[in-house]
């Protein structure tokens, strides 16, 4: 063969496959495009030849060539063979039926080439053809579940990547999935099937789960899945079982997870083998989201418990890891009174703020569900819940809020006040003509509300009983856990000796609570233990402070005693990445403590990260806005007093700290008087201006014209006159060009942003950016062109004149970027000219 034929073909990154010598690769088309090897087509076989074929019989010819090559070049082109054919229908058909008997080809190097092609060609179809699902499901879709049951090993992983992409994109339909590759998957999994295909069959089960309808999964692969849960010559087949419990039990809801799977969850979770515990370990939080909260707390938690005092270190390891997520499933937003907004935002369950307000929400009964699908009442059924909450403390000790059905809140109507008033006015309504008189009219008089307000008088003294048990309640069982003996009975008039004996407990700092079982919150408060760290993982602590405020969100601010010394103990970990990731949370669990538990508790911990590494620092700079906001006026200004500590690091390379510094500062100037911005935030921003980094500087010279705007915006003209003063000797009159260069930027963004009245631009800055149009250096040139053409003359301007004259003088530039921004129409897309800053 032609050395320089195999070079080109090596070079278009194709495999040769020889069986003689003697092949017929001189038809093949590739003799046509001499030296340049790079302008290959793969179909030029199409081309005319000598053989005086139709391309179709072409086609025919390498399809079935008896070279392997030429057959492995025709699969692998078949995309570009479509698309050479896609305008003929009948030449369409010819092509799909050539690739239906390809498929079958002996050699399993064609069939995975083939296969490779099938989301491609599938893709292409949809776009271009119209009956694209017919030709998919009548070629293409039996080519790739036949090959999920070829006997090469190769073309099999072909077809189940295939298989994936497909569903991935919504290619197959439900019918074909229903039809075609779920009986072919269930036939796999069969006890009876061989081995590698029954484990291979599982996995890509599994993985097709998560696209499949709910009614698809639970009628066809459900019952298959729980058999194989349960496989007791495969432990492979049950590894992977445990590893996507949690996608099926996501899939199928909850009534068929409580019914079908928790059964054989329990028994993976029993399991001989360490490793399938671990991947039970690892999915618990998903298969509790997928349970009812009794369900959690009665079954879940202690089969939690026992994975996490498990022989093996790795599954306790993963219990570990795992143990703050499924807390978290715990949480209630009716309890907690914080919700998820829609984009990810932690936000406080809005309260009633006046009498009429309150009104308002009593009368909705609908709540829209959350985030993550359950309901949160309004104020008036989150009230009606803690009643509920007390009066169930004896039989559940579970803390639940009142009954919620699909986002409605079911209530009495009967025993209702509302309902008793409606049965008054629509009785009042038939009696009309005894109510009327000639000064009322048919006026109804007003409604009796005496019994209502005996009612709710009586409701009131029944609570405040059900608290006071509560109370007593929990003395109690604190006392008996700690073996003390009170000499007061455990009634009503020892709820004072009582108390003081509970006070006793406190130096034992035993946290109890009723939003979690104990043993969870006690196993999670033991991960700061320095012995967990030995026998479990050396990385416990920073899990721990991962998951701590979804911990904190799921026990409220009420229970924030139970976390505060934990809290503290990380936040001096010897270990600087598990300080970094309370840095990086901090702001987020602000918000679930409120203001006062922040300044109390936070605040101190906040004030020793400004301190601490740079790796740590960065957690507290990215979300310091954030942080800062929260706190009370007084407090937030002691903080602008340490905002120059951000411009030193330990690498002064670390520029990136300084850009977040920049972005960080353009957000807090709305938290502080113009006086302060001018007083402290003003010098940090000028340093800025002058980093050696571009990137920090074209944001700061944003943060600059945030700051001139802040203080227009307030009426401090004396101030913004200053601050143009210092900013027109700093960078218009700068020796180097790159300040002057700034002061045009600076300029177009204080017209385009409306900073301050285009009259005082006039007078105090523009005739400064006028004389930049004769700089020396073109880059500032072009700046101060962009600046006046796109920005100031669209605005208008009391020196028009002198403004014109300057835009036709850099109109005739000698440098041609010059000439085009000064002549470029303002209505057209605005060119970025960033990367000249």
């Amino acid at each position: 063969m032609d050395p320089y034929l195999t070079n080109c073909l090596v070079i278009a990154g194709l495999s040769l496959y020889f069986e003689d010598g003697h092949d017929d690769l001189d038809d093949f088309g590739f003799d046509d495009y001499g030296t340049e090897c790079d302008g290959i087509r793969i179909t030029a076989f199409l081309d005319a030849g000598q053989d005086n074929l139709t391309p179709l019989g072409r086609l025919e010819k390498y399809a079935f060539s008896e070279n392997v090559f030429n057959r492995q070049i025709v699969a692998r082109g078949l995309l570009d063979v479509l698309r050479e054919f896609s305008d003929n229908e009948n030449d369409f058909i010819s092509v799909m039926e050539t690739v239906a008997r390809m498929s079958e080809d002996g050699e399993p190097t064609v069939r995975a080439e083939l296969m490779e092609q099938i989301p491609n060609i599938a893709m292409f179809l949809h776009e271009s053809r119209p009956n694209f699902p017919a030709a998919f499901s009548r070629y293409l879709v039996p080519i790739v579940v036949r090959y999920l049951t070829d006997p090469n090993n190769q073309v099999r992983k072909t077809s189940q990547a295939a298989l994936l992409v497909l569903l991935e994109q919504g290619l197959i339909s439900k019918a074909d999935m229903e039809t075609k590759v779920c009986p072919v998957l269930l036939d796999l999994t069969e006890p009876s099937s061989d081995d590698d295909y029954k484990i291979e069959a599982v996995a890509i089960m599994c993985k097709v789960v998560t696209m499949l309808s709910k009614d698809t999964v639970e009628h066809l692969l459900l019952p298959r899945f729980c058999e194989l849960c349960s496989d007791a010559r495969l432990f492979q087949v049950r590894k992977v079982c445990a590893a996507n419990f949690g996608e099926f039990c996501s899939i199928v809801g909850q009534e068929a997870t409580e019914k079908l799977l928790m059964p054989k969850f329990f028994d993976l979770c029993s399991d001989s083998l360490w490793g399938i515990r671990k991947a039970c370990a690892e999915c618990f939080m998903m298969v509790s989201n997928s349970t009812s909260p009794e369900v959690r707390r009665s079954k879940l938690s202690p089969l939690f418990i026992s994975l996490i005092s498990d022989q093996s270190r790795w599954v306790r390891q993963a219990a570990f890891q795992s143990l703050g997520r499924f807390i978290s499933t715990f949480a209630n937003p009716s309890s907690t009174g914080l919700h998820f907004r829609e984009d990810g935002a932690l936000l406080e369950v809005p309260r009633c703020t006046s009498d009429s307000s309150c009104h308002t929400e009593r009368t909705i009964t609908h709540t829209p569900p959350n985030q993550d699908g359950r309901a949160t009442p309004s104020p008036e059924h989150v009230s009606t819940a803690d009643s509920e909450e007390l009066h169930n403390f004896d039989n559940s000790h579970t803390l639940v809020p009142e009954e919620v059905h699909g986002g409605f809140t079911h209530t009495n109507s009967s025993d209702s006040p509302t309902a008793t008033n409606n049965a008054k006015n629509t009785k009042e309504a038939e009696q009309t003509d005894e109510n009327f008189n000639s000064f009322h009219y048919w006026r109804s008089p007003l409604p009796d509300i005496s019994g209502e307000l005996e009612m709710l008088s009586c409701q009131k003294m029944e609570e405040d009983t059900q608290v006071e048990y509560l109370l007593l309640s929990f003395c109690t069982e604190l006392a008996c856990r700690l073996s003390f003996t009170c000499n007061s009975p455990p009634h009503r008039h020892g709820l004072v000796t009582m108390l003081a004996c509970c006070s006793e407990c406190k130096r034992f700092n035993l946290c109890f609570q009723n939003v979690i079982p104990q043993q969870l919150l006690d196993q999670y408060l033991s991960m700061t233990d320095p012995a967990r760290a030995q026998t479990v993982d050396t990385e416990i602590a920073k899990h721990c402070a991962f998951s701590l405020p979804g911990v904190a969100l799921t026990l409220g601010r009420q229970n924030w005693h139970c976390l505060k010394d934990t809290y503290e103990t990380l936040a001096t970990d010897v270990q600087w990445k598990v300080r970094r990731t309370l840095a990086f949370s901090i702001h987020e669990l602000a918000v679930i403590l409120g203001d006062q538990l922040t300044a109390a508790d936070l605040v101190p911990i906040f004030n020793g990260f400004l301190k601490d590494l740079d790796e740590v620092r960065i957690g507290v700079l990215k979300h310091l806005y954030d942080f800062l906001k929260l706190l009370h006026a007084d407090k937030r200004r002691e903080y602008l007093y340490q905002l120059q500590e951000f411009m030193v690091t330990d690498n002064s390379r670390n520029w990136r700290f300084r850009y977040e510094l920049a972005e960080q500062l353009i957000l807090i100037i709305e938290l502080y008087s113009h006086y302060d911005v001018y007083d402290y935030l003003r010098e940090i921003a000028l340093t800025l201006c002058s980093d050696k980094v571009s990137e920090v500087r074209w944001i700061s010279y944003k943060l600059v014209v945030e700051i001139l705007q802040k203080l227009y915006a307030c009426g401090a003209d004396d101030l913004g006159l200053n601050f143009i003063n210092e900013l027109t000797v700093r960078f218009c009159h700068c020796p180097k060009w790159v300040g002057r260069q700034a002061f045009a930027f600076i300029c177009q963004a204080v017209v385009e942003e409306d900073c301050m009245p285009m009259e005082q631009f006039s007078q105090h800055l523009l005739p400064s950016l006028l004389s930049l149009s004769s700089d020396p250096v073109a880059n500032v040139r072009v700046l101060v062109a962009k600046a006046l053409r796109q920005s100031v003359m669209e605005k208008g301007c009391a020196c028009a004149d002198e403004l014109e004259e300057t835009v036709m003088a850099l109109q005739s530039d000698k440098d041609r970027d010059v000439r085009f921004f000064a002549s470029l129409d303002p209505n057209k897309g605005l060119i970025d000219t960033t990367p000249l800053i």
